[in-house]
């Protein structure tokens, strides 16, 4: 049998999706109509002979979170638990941590995702992968191709090109090592746990050896708990080399989710997705109904004016009210929203519950990778350039109300705002 252990964080980490995040755990935010995990679960819910999953991370269990689970576990009928760790242990510790509960029941193998990435999640290719690759214990990580500058912002993997070998494995690394980079989606066998006991282990003693060094205290929240362990550092690159680590090169989509920004590039590759996988979440036109072009995901239970122009690549979520001849493109509405006659909004995420008044234009600038390089990936902007707001999509937090006939270009707006004028480029607290 097979389990499958999906990382998810907590909320010290995912603060580049602030303010998004203030409102929802990251995991949860709605991509392509639903939330970020359900695409993770769905997948693994396919794979034959997949008996459990298991969410770790550091999220208070929240309402939010138990009310997921309970729908995901009914929805496509799985065992899904949510383990809690004491701190942040990495992406190593935090499965160290419950490898009891990982192994419980024998599983063959299990696959670890981190819940911050949108693909295809080839898993049952990286099964048959793992049967012609290596030794029965061998362990895979998914890879793909990015182009040269943007690969020293990831995971490097260097293989052997006949076997797909890992032979050598750098994590951001500052001059260029390969253009295969780790996707953050791993297929391992159990003995992957004797590997990180035996890095718990060699931390033991350095703390032993050395209590005070690096940290003030040792029980610094640095990375002075034994505990904590990074499976690409710690591990990746130690068992690289050994004939124990192969790469499996991905040729479907794949991107990560960062940055605000970056949830509006996910959602379209996932809309995109819904043409295979479930064309009836994509909206078309008719009758009476909005005019629809590319794809677009509506809720059921949205209320949208026939005049309205909707797509390409837009979701409109629960409870959001649109009105006549609004015209919405490379967005996400989130629930409860309403956007008045004539608005504009172009490259945005509207927050929960925000007003867009009548004959505003809400626009952004898209960070999208490259058009014309296949291996582009997109790049996670830092907030700030040489003193400025990098022109970026606009982000309304929650609860914002934009007046009539004013223009929001390239900003963020924190929650429950109330504007009275036009802003461009601004962060408004």
């Amino acid at each position: 049998m097979l389990k499958a252990v999906i990382l998810i964080g907590g909320p010290q980490k995912g603060t580049r999706f602030r303010p998004l995040s203030f409102e929802v755990p990251k995991p949860l935010f709605p991509v392509a109509g639903v939330p970020m995990l359900q695409h993770h679960i769905e997948a693994c819910a396919k794979v034959p002979n997949m008996k459990e999953i298991l969410l770790v991370g550091f999220y208070q269990p929240n309402e939010e979170l138990t009310r997921f689970i309970c729908s995901a576990q009914q929805e496509f009928k799985i065992l899904i638990r949510y383990l809690q760790e004491f701190a942040a242990l990495g992406t190593g510790g935090g499965i160290y941590h419950f490898r009891d509960q990982i192994l419980s029941g024998g599983p063959e193998a299990f696959f670890i995702m981190n819940a911050d990435v949108c693909s295809e999640f080839p898993l049952p290719e990286m099964l048959n992968f793992q049967k012609e690759h290596g030794e029965p214990s061998s362990f895979v990580i998914m890879g793909t191709t990015a182009n040269r500058k943007q690969s020293m912002n990831y995971g490097c993997i260097v293989e052997n090109q006949q076997t797909n070998e890992v032979l050598h494995y750098v994590e951001k690394p500052s001059t260029f090592v390969s253009d295969i980079i780790n996707c953050g989606i791993y297929l391992f066998t159990p003995e992957i746990f004797q590997h990180i006991g035996a890095v718990f282990q060699k931390n033991q003693q350095d703390m032993l050896l050395y209590p005070y060094e690096g940290d003030e205290q040792t029980n610094g929240n640095g990375w002075h708990r034994a505990e904590a362990i990074r499976l690409e550092q710690d591990i990746f690159t130690a068992l690289a080399g050994q004939g124990k680590l192969y790469v499996y090169k991905t040729p479907a989509f794949w991107s990560q989710i960062k940055s605000a920004g970056s949830a509006i590039y996910a959602s379209r590759l996932y809309l995109n997705q819904y043409h295979k996988t479930h064309p009836e979440r994509l909206a078309t036109t008719e009758d009476g109904g909005p005019r629809i072009s590319g794809n677009v995901y509506i809720h059921p239970t949205a209320n949208i004016d026939p005049t309205a122009v909707l797509g390409p690549n837009v979701s409109i979520g629960t409870g959001v009210t649109i009105g006549a001849g609004v015209r919405v493109r490379e967005s996400v509405i989130l629930h409860g929203a309403t956007l008045q006659d004539h608005s504009c909004v172009l490259n945005c995420i509207v927050g929960w519950d925000s007003t867009i008044g009548k004959w505003a234009r809400v626009e952004g600038t898209p960070s999208d990778p490259n058009p014309n390089d296949p291996y582009a990936k997109i790049d996670s902007e830092t907030l700030f350039r040489d003193g400025k707001l990098t022109p970026s999509i606009t982000i309304l937090g929650c609860n914002v109300t934009i007046p009539s006939e004013v223009i929001i270009l390239n900003s963020i707006v924190l929650p429950h705002k109330d504007l009275n004028r036009s802003f461009k480029n601004q962060i408004i607290l």
